[in-house]
């Protein structure tokens, strides 16, 4: 098959989106298929083009198999809801050079839109009624949905507008698929015509991200000893993970480390926000290499995940996939009746606790420092090897690809 993938993240980023969509096209790449995607520059989750980019503009490259059109963009220094639109915008009009190309040149098969962006589905939808193949709406995050929820448009009539925007692209793909079970029910009850939905979940390469002994950790290349005892949080520092908490949780438990890894348009913010409250016991480090993941995950004793109330199953974390692959014991804030809730609960993968609430953090990371968490590190393990494994997911993904395209 011939499969376009368009998206504003890719690798070699690696964190979230791009990750993911990466691992895709190289995994189809390998078994034959003809794979090429239209992207940006890596920027992200630090928000600036990497160094290997910048000052290249639209140019093509060849990443394990797969062709890599990459366009330029504008990137802001500091992140705000008005220039995250204007970097989107940047991308989808720098992108109409290789859309050009691809009217008159190649002739896919299918075409795979990623959002967020939820408005990157208007290109693949084009080209799809241009050229008669189908278009499939991949959705990582409800964009819009997070926006309303956590209050970042306030007019009713924008967000309306978005909304309808949203639902006519997505009536009109041949396919939406999500990432979870809880996400797709969201997607259904959002009125759309009958269409055909596809789970394609987030998943992690469980050979390389495995249980590690404590002594093949980073304890000690990141200064800290055996016997402390450590809340790890790693993946992007944004607004709707509520890391803010942290601070006040830190000032009631001094004795307990909290160790912040990652990079985010949240992350000075709330590094000078530590810095204020004059505490010691939050240390914040850069992003680790891929192959050193296993080895970051085996350093905290436990590892946080946490959702505001109001984003509860408008994303599923992917920083979990790891940490239930490496064996690591997660606490979780998720409410009852969301998919991360259901996964954490069902299986016994975790300790869960309320979100948005200091004082059940600061209970859960107490309860945690008094039990055994074998069970839940057994269980994490086991769950990502029956569910998270990128071959199966894949395998599964690219069947569906192929009854999509003979129909």
């Amino acid at each position: 098959m011939r499969i376009l993938f368009f998206g504003i993240n890719y690798y070699p980023e690696l964190t979230g989106i791009g990750k993911y969509t990466g691992e895709a096209c190289q995994w189809l790449a390998k078994q034959g298929h003809e794979v090429e995607v239209i992207t940006t520059m890596p920027y992200y989750p630090a928000w600036q083009i990497s160094k290997a980019y910048k000052g290249k503009i639209w140019h093509t490259e060849l990443i394990d198999g797969v062709k890599v059109h990459r366009c330029p963009l504008y990137v802001p220094s500091k992140v705000t809801a008005l220039k995250r639109i204007l970097l989107e915008l940047s991308f989808v009009l720098a992108s109409l050079v290789y859309w050009t190309k691809a009217l008159f040149v190649q002739k896919y098969d299918v075409v795979v839109g990623i959002c967020p962006p939820f408005q990157l589905g208007f290109l693949p939808l084009l080209y799809s009624k241009i050229m008669g193949v189908p278009f499939i709406y991949h959705v990582q995050d409800l964009q819009i949905d997070i926006a309303h929820d956590m209050g970042m448009i306030k007019s009713q009539k924008v967000i309306g507008l978005l909304f309808s925007i949203e639902k006519y692209l997505m009536n009109k793909a041949a396919v939406v698929s999500s990432i979870s079970e809880g996400m797709l029910r969201k997607i259904r009850n959002k009125g759309l015509l009958h269409k055909d939905f596809w789970l394609f979940p987030n998943w992690v390469d469980t050979k390389t991200i495995r249980p590690l002994p404590s002594e093949q950790s980073l304890r000690k290349e990141l200064g800290y000893t055996e016997q402390d005892f450590i809340v790890q949080y790693a993946g992007t520092i944004a607004e709707k993970q509520g890391l803010e908490m942290l601070i006040e949780v830190a000032q009631a438990l001094p004795d307990i480390q909290f160790m912040i890894v990652g990079e985010g348009g949240y992350k000075q913010k709330l590094i000078e926000k530590v810095t204020m409250a004059g505490l010691k016991n939050i240390k914040f480090f850069g992003l680790q290499p891929y192959e050193k993941l296993a080895n970051l995950l085996a350093t905290g004793n436990i590892h946080l995940v946490l959702q505001k109330k109001s984003a509860s199953d408008l994303v599923l974390p992917s920083k979990l996939t790891g940490i239930l692959a490496a064996g690591a014991c997660a606490l979780v804030t998720a409410e009852s009746g969301t998919s991360l809730f259901d996964v954490i609960d069902k299986n016994q993968a975790g300790i869960l606790i309320e979100p948005e609430s200091v004082n059940a953090l600061i209970d859960g990371i107490i309860a945690a420092t008094k039990q055994d968490l074998s069970i839940y590190k057994k269980n994490a393990r086991a769950y990502a090897e029956k569910w998270l494994d990128r071959e199966q997911i894949m395998k599964n993904f690219e069947d569906n690809l192929k009854i999509l395209v003979k129909n």
